[in-house]
C-alpha cells in the first residue's frame, strides 16, 4: 500500500466518462466526492491524477487506490 493513502471502499466506483472531458481522479482516498478529487489531498504530499477520456464509457474507477493500473480498478482490492 502506498504511504498515506486511505482506503476509501474495497470496491471500484461506476463512473460514466464523456470523451474529451478531464477527470481528477483521488489518489489519496481522503477526498468525499469519490472517486474524484476535491482538495482533501492537500498537505500529504500526494496529488489527484489528471485524465482525459478518450471516449464515451462506462469505466471503473479503483477505489482502494492501491491499482495498478490508475486510475482505473485491476482487482487489487481483492488482495486487502
Amino acid at each position: 500500500m502506498s504511504e498515506g493513502v486511505v482506503i476509501a471502499q474495497k470496491s471500484p466506483y461506476k463512473a460514466e466518462l464523456k470523451k474529451g472531458e478531464k477527470y481528477f481522479w483521488c489518489s489519496c482516498g481522503r477526498s468525499a466526492k469519490q472517486p474524484y478529487c476535491d482538495g482533501s489531498h492537500k498537505g500529504t504530499g500526494l496529488m489527484p491524477m489528471i485524465f482525459t477520456a478518450d471516449e464515451d464509457k462506462t469505466a471503473w474507477l479503483c477505489g482502494c487506490k492501491n491499482t495498478q493500473g490508475k486510475p482505473f480498478c485491476d482487482g487489487t482490492h481483492s488482495k486487502l
